[in-house]
Order: structure tokens, then C-alpha cells, then sequence
């Protein structure tokens, strides 16, 4: 070894520094407007439970014995996990090219993979305090059991990177913000709405059973719920199945989208 060689570890070092550096501004900006990021979300969920509850609680069972409030309440809690999640990491990405600010983490020796992660651990942290957020505020209004914790925070971190992964093909896509909102509007909120936040899918007809088995949303949630109840629609080794299955997919289509800087680099 020459002394202009570098020491052993230097490149993990740097890569290190740069991800944390990476990570702490990407946390720091949605923890400065908490307010917006994290308490508006746990309040609107907090709408859901209460309109919801009051309305069916009454009337409707699922699995048997579980109170509607009761099978409610995980739903919103991924509902809001997944959507916060991809909010944070597609309107960062969206924000920075517009303003143009990108460039300066562009010319920072980071490799894709720690850009990434730096991006997609940030989300997934916005989204984990939206969801302990949602959980805490229903604990005050509905008796809600955990049966299967490790399932629960399985399905909540691997939904969350799914959908923080989503946000940043969605924000290196996007070019104004309209665009972006348009990606929310028409296809993340529709697939969360139709995923079994607030229903049972047996209760639907079988031609839309199978349709429901088509959404890798329905598999997140329903695997996420399996965790309260260690009740669920569908297996939850399939649900974790095609979960794992569609962030791979997802993680390697971000990567090279990176690596080629498109849309990134002018």
C-alpha cells in the first residue's frame, strides 16, 4: 500500500457521514413543521375513527367478535403510515428540483444506494410517528389489542419503505407540483381506499374479491391488521410475500433510475 493509497474503510466511512448527513436533513425537514407533518395527519384519522365508529360501530362485526371500531383502527393506522411516507420522500424529491437545490446533492460523492436509503429511512421515520401517533389518540376511544406486535412492525416498515420507494419514482417523474398531485390523487389514494381500510373484502362479491387480490395495498393492510387481531383476510406469509416482492421491484427500478439521473440531471 502507497501513502496516497486510502486507508482501509475511508470509502465506508465517507459513505456513512453521508448517509447520516442525508437522513438528518431529510428528518429535520419534516420534524420543523411537525404541526402540518405529523399532528394534521393523526387528526384527520382521528375524523375517520370517530365518523366511522359511531356511525357502524353498532352494526357491524368482523372476523366474528371484533368490534368495528376495533378493526378500524389498524386500517387508519396504515392508511396514514403509507401515505405519510410517501408524501415526505416525493414532495422533498419535487421540492428540491424545482428550487433547484438538488444539484447540491447531486455533486455529493453519494452513491445511489446511500441517496436511497437516506431518503426512504426518512420516510419511513415520518411515517412510524404518524402511525404510534394515530394509535396512541384510538387507544383513548376503542380497546384495541396486539397480538402479533412483530407482524404489525414488519408490515409498518416494509409498507413504508414500499411507499417511500414510490414517492421518489413519483418525484424524480414529477416535474411540478400538479403533476405530483395527480400521482397522489389518482392512484395512491384510490388503491388505499380500496385496500380494506374500512371494510372486511369478504364482504364484497367475489368478482371484487379478486380484484381486491390485485392490490398490493389490500396485502400491506391486511397484513398490518393480522398483527392487532392475529385475524386476517389472507394469509399473512402471502401478504408479506408480495409486500417484500413489490419494494424489490420498486427498490431496483429507483435504483437505476438514480444511477441514470433521469429527470435528475440536466
Amino acid at each position: 500500500m502507497t501513502d496516497l493509497e486510502p486507508l482501509p474503510g475511508t470509502f465506508r466511512a465517507s459513505a456513512f457521514i453521508g448517509f447520516r448527513t442525508l437522513f438528518y436533513k431529510e428528518v429535520l425537514r419534516f420534524w420543523k413543521v411537525s404541526f402540518q407533518t405529523v399532528a394534521a395527519p393523526v387528526l384527520n384519522a382521528l375524523l375517520f375513527l370517530l365518523i366511522f365508529s359511531h356511525v357502524l360501530d353498532r352494526h357491524v362485526t368482523v372476523y366474528g367478535d371484533v368490534p368495528y371500531a376495533a378493526f378500524l383502527v389498524p386500517g387508519l393506522i396504515m392508511m396514514s403510515l403509507l401515505q405519510n411516507a410517501f408524501a415526505n420522500s416525493s414532495s422533498s424529491l419535487i421540492q428540491s428540483k424545482i428550487t433547484g437545490n438538488i444539484i447540491f446533492v447531486l455533486l455529493a460523492p453519494l452513491s445511489c444506494r446511500v441517496f436511497y436509503a437516506a431518503y426512504v429511512l426518512a420516510a419511513v421515520l415520518r411515517g412510524l410517528f404518524v402511525a404510534a401517533g394515530v394509535w396512541l389518540v384510538s387507544v383513548f376511544f376503542v380497546d384495541l389489542p396486539l397480538v402479533q406486535p412483530v407482524w404489525a412492525l414488519a408490515f409498518g416498515i416494509l409498507g413504508g419503505a414500499l411507499l417511500a420507494t414510490f414517492g421518489i419514482i413519483a418525484g424524480i417523474w414529477a416535474e411540478r407540483f400538479d403533476q405530483l398531485a395527480a400521482f397522489q390523487n389518482f392512484l395512491i389514494m384510490p388503491l388505499t381506499m380500496l385496500s380494506g381500510v374500512f371494510y372486511s373484502i369478504h364482504s364484497l362479491p367475489p368478482l371484487w374479491q379478486k380484484i381486491s387480490h390485485a392490490n398490493p395495498f389490500f396485502f400491506m393492510i391486511d397484513g398490518f391488521r393480522y398483527g392487532f387481531f392475529g385475524q386476517s383476510d389472507t394469509s399473512p406469509w402471502l401478504s408479506l410475500a408480495v409486500v417484500g416482492f413489490c419494494l424489490v421491484a420498486l427498490a431496483a427500478l429507483t435504483l437505476m433510475l438514480l444511477a441514470r439521473g433521469y429527470k435528475l440531471r440536466t
